[in-house]
């Protein structure tokens, strides 16, 4: 597996230095490990212009329930600091400036994840080196994912669509929003997740479709709309669903007409998922016939975004979103229309970008969307 991140680095090294490009100090968590495959909190990656890379723990990584310290692998070498090492990145662009050649060399680094006074910092611990801006390289170099990523995706859907199913089995009036929550996080772990992909979102009545909605004390009663948005980590990768379903023995008449509405645009999200589809097409397609009916007021400013080692990575699925869709892309496709003082629906999916000759979009969460009363 090794030569895997010896590939991502290749090629991350290539582009940059293509460019113009020296060495290259990552500090994303996210993109470290996807170079890496190792994970801890705080760590960067020095990717050297010799060609020889370094990462820089202030603890001994682990990936994948791996507790040992890494090892030099192929081109990397693995430094566990000293605890008085405050900061990793200080300590590689030192690292860096130590095994330049002479003159002022480059080091780039991602200026989108440092602080202003982190900058300064390694400006300073490394003044004959002239910092540049590594911009989003490695999170472009993320967005189309190999087999075992995509492998990895399918596990944390499976594992995601067996908790909400046991949920759904189970009796759900009376209960609190909160209690829903921690139940359906249990279950993402018995299932074998690694941890929850995001803060689960439960919402009841009223709480019922809104974005980002974090779990109370509001019980769930009949006539409700109960909403739910989970996700299992499995080997790092997060995957999304959320669904929306009546409490009581029949759905409302407004409550039919508004799932049936939802379900309608976040179909033709889906559909739109093709390579080559403009991101703010796939944006339009699922957010048409919400507009259409009068709720263009009351959505989200995008509807789906990409997953892998982060929830809400590239690409965005927004209206001002500039790209298009490459096959083996993971995507989510989640419209939703809350009412105030009333609820809403939302249905989220996650899905693998594919060619129409291969049968079109994946879909990775296969819970039933049909309108359920429970």
């Amino acid at each position: 597996m090794s030569e895997v991140y010896v590939a991502r680095r290749s090629r991350l090294r290539d582009r940059w230095t293509a460019e113009g490009g020296e060495a290259a100090l990552v500090s994303r968590s996210a993109n470290v490990r996807y170079l890496t495959g190792w994970s801890v909190p705080g760590a960067v990656l020095l990717l050297g212009a010799d060609g020889r890379d370094t990462l820089l723990s202030p603890s001994a990584p682990t990936t994948d329930g791996r507790t040992e310290p890494p090892r030099a692998t192929g081109d990397l070498r693995c430094t566990v600091l000293p605890g008085n090492v405050p900061d990793p990145a200080v300590a590689a662009a030192e690292l860096a400036a130590a095994t330049a050649g002479p003159g002022t060399s480059l080091l780039a680094v991602e200026e989108h994840d440092l602080t202003v006074a982190r900058h300064r910092a390694l400006a300073a611990a490394a003044p004959r080196l002239r910092l540049t801006d590594l911009g989003r390289a490695v999170e472009q170099q993320r967005l189309v994912k190999d087999e075992e990523e995509l492998a990895a995706l399918r596990v944390a859907a499976e594992i995601t669509d067996h908790a909400l199913g046991e949920l759904l089995e189970s009796i759900l009036v009376g209960r609190t929003e909160r209690h829903l929550a921690l139940e359906l996080e249990r279950r993402l772990m018995d299932h074998g997740a690694d941890g929850t992909a995001f803060p689960t979102c439960v919402g009841t009545g009223r709480n019922s479709g809104l974005p980002g909605h974090r779990p109370g004390d509001r019980r769930v009663e009949e006539g409700d709309f109960l909403s739910v948005r989970l996700g299992a980590r499995h080997r790092g990768y997060r995957c999304q669903i959320g669904r929306t379903f009546v409490i009581g023995p029949a759905p409302a008449d407004w409550q039919i007409e508004l799932y049936e509405l939802v379900f309608a645009a976040q179909r033709a999200g889906r559909e739109a998922l093709l390579p080559g589809t403009e991101y703010r097409e796939v944006d339009r397609a699922a957010r048409h016939p919400l507009e259409a009916a009068g709720y263009g007021d009351l959505l989200e400013p995008g509807t789906g975004h990409g997953v892998g080692l982060e929830i809400g990575e590239d690409p965005r699925l927004s209206p001002a979103a500039m790209g298009k869709l490459d096959a083996c892309v993971p995507v989510t496709v989640e419209p939703g229309v809350h009412l105030p003082g009333r609820g809403g629906v939302r249905i989220d999916d996650t899905l693998v970008v594919r060619p129409q000759a291969d049968g079109g979009p994946e879909l990775l969460t296969i819970t039933t969307k049909e309108l359920l009363a429970l």
